[in-house]
């Protein structure tokens, strides 16, 4: 199947695709079980990275099954989250900035698919200056199954009118390439959480940063 540049359509990750903030979600793990008194499992981030806190807290720290006190811890972690940001600062990944304006040179609109929540990315969205380069965001909060489900980048492709079958999802975790795999897209592996010998048997295509791909060997991707 071969498609043109006018029906393509691009979407991303958030965490380890267009920022690397693995330590500040981590970090903030360890002060909310410090706050709460609660263990944390020596494998937790790796088990939970790209999946819902709806799925972390019960599944991987189980710490409760209680759907209220699970929303709870939710809420408090992704506040302990952006007050790490504040403390740490964020920049966007080396070539994200330089191939989003690619993407909007050429008319391809992009969207964000991620299991991170809203506020934090409209607040590093604005830290960083990149408001306007994405013309969708799809969030944890739009979709009732996480990763590996591909409710999120089904609904991405739906948000920025492209067929999921015309879309290139880009992803540095496993789960979120099963879910880019599911939804039918094709799928770009970004090194940045794993290497390229992980990534290579489970996508299409791997970079080390965005900006080794144009537009044209997104399109090539379908022939």
């Amino acid at each position: 199947m071969s498609i043109s540049t006018c029906e393509l359509g691009v979407l991303f990750d958030w965490d380890g695709v267009i920022i690397d903030s693995s330590r500040q979600h981590e970090l903030s793990w360890e002060r909310l079980a410090a706050e709460e008194g609660r263990p944390l499992p020596a494998d937790h981030f790796v088990r939970g990275f790209g999946k819902k806190n709806e799925v972390i807290i019960p599944d991987i720290l189980g710490w409760t099954e209680d759907p209220v006190e699970v929303h709870r811890l939710s809420l408090r972690k992704e506040a302990m989250y952006r007050e790490v940001v504040v403390e740490t600062g964020i920049e966007p990944l080396p070539g994200v900035h330089h191939f989003l304006r690619t993407l909007q040179d050429a008319a391809v609109p992009a969207c964000v698919g991620s299991s991170t929540h809203r506020l934090n990315i409209d607040t590093i969205l604005e830290v960083m200056g990149f408001s306007g380069l994405f013309a969708g965001i799809v969030t944890a909060e739009d979709v009732d199954q996480g990763k590996p489900h591909p409710d999120v980048f089904l609904k991405a492709a739906a948000k920025i009118d492209r067929s999921p079958s015309h879309s290139v999802v880009f992803e540095d975790a496993l789960a979120g390439i099963e879910a880019g795999r599911a939804a039918g897209a094709k799928v770009v592996g970004v090194a940045s959480t794993h290497d390229v010998p992980t990534l290579e048997p489970l996508v299409d295509r791997v970079v080390h940063q965005l900006d080794e791909l144009a537009v044209a060997d997104l399109v090539a991707l379908f022939d």
